[in-house]
């Protein structure tokens, strides 16, 4: 597996990956993470992954980042008691 890229924004590491003719993209927030694998056979150019880390795409995973949080805390709250 090949690093292809890493980066932190709004407190989430974004990493990129290149294993087995795949791109991996690793949200993690914690001890949570998001992970989503992309063809590379639809990737021209590494660089056009760029739009991947940053802009709507982030932000649609940052939230569902928090959204994952904040229910696990819930879930802590219940089995805690």
């Amino acid at each position: 597996m090949r690093v292809v890229r890493e980066s932190s924004i709004e407190g989430i590491r974004i990493s990129l990956f290149e294993w087995n003719n795949k791109f991996i993209l690793k949200f993690e927030l914690g001890n949570l993470e998001q992970t989503y694998k992309i063809p590379a056979m639809e990737v021209l150019e590494e660089k056009d992954l760029d739009s991947l880390m940053e802009g709507a795409f982030f932000k649609k995973g940052l939230m569902k980042c928090t959204n994952h949080f904040k229910m696990l805390q819930k879930i802590s709250k219940f089995v805690l008691i």
